[in-house]
């Protein structure tokens, strides 16, 4: 079933307006996936009706988008979560005690929430693609970025617990855990931070989104059938494990 080959491919990819989201819409869709995108940056009058205006953490709008994707496009069969917030960079007792719902809400509960909204209809279309975007403090534990580690580590816990879950069928389930891509994600930060994000990485730079981009749709293909539970890596060799 070559459905990236065929362009018969419906696709979500959230958090899909900007940065790494943008980039792998952008991918799939040059290989005749029919993406739809969903962002909390969208503009409910923005032309193109497969750009739709969803909190991936508000329950109702993620049903509600899923059903309008089913409805229009007649079903889907991949699922990309790009939706992502870094908060503020600097020692976990100076960061509010608000940011952290924020931060484990994007981060964590977007993915499971759009999950529990999609799987029953990748179960349903017999084949499927799921890919979450975790990060690579989620393995290591980033220093200066405690709360983003921690709801980084729970994306990959529950990549491999879902993948586990959904083995017996014909739906996928893998991770993507970058390193310091060069997005506005990671840009916005004190350049002295950036610099140390560089010198600390073998290859001495940023990644790009089209870089992650390309292993995410390469995730997305029949390619990667015999990968589930899996976490790769985009780090410019930083990863140690």
């Amino acid at each position: 079933m070559a459905l990236l080959d065929s362009g018969d491919m419906i696709a979500v990819v959230t958090g899909g307006s900007g940065g790494i989201g943008s980039a792998v819409a952008e991918r799939l869709a040059s290989t005749g996936a029919e993406v739809w995108v969903f962002d909390v940056d969208i503009d409910d009058d923005e032309p193109g009706a497969r750009r739709l205006r969803v909190d991936v953490t508000d329950p109702d709008q993620v049903a509600a988008a899923v059903g309008r994707v089913v409805d229009e496009s007649g079903g889907l069969h991949c699922v990309v979560h790009c939706a992502g917030y870094l908060g503020a960079y600097g020692p976990f007792e100076d960061l509010p005690t608000q940011e952290w719902p924020r931060i484990i809400s994007t981060n964590l509960i977007g993915v499971l929430e759009v999950a529990r909204h999609t799987v029953p209809h990748l179960r349903a279309a017999g084949w499927g693609r799921i890919v979450t975007l975790g990060s690579l403090a989620g393995k290591h534990g980033l220093p200066q970025l405690s709360v983003y580690s921690a709801a980084s580590a729970g994306v990959i816990a529950f990549t491999k617990a879902l993948a586990q879950e959904l083995a017996d069928t014909g739906i996928r389930v893998n991770c993507v855990t970058p390193g310091p891509i060069d997005t506005e994600l990671i840009t916005r930060l004190d350049r002295s931070v950036v610099d140390a994000m560089i010198a600390a990485s073998p290859l001495k730079r940023l990644g790009t989104a089209g870089e992650v981009a390309e292993l995410v749709v390469w995730l997305c293909s029949n390619a990667a059938s015999f990968s589930t539970g899996a976490v790769f890596d985009v780090s410019g060799g930083r990863a140690v494990y």
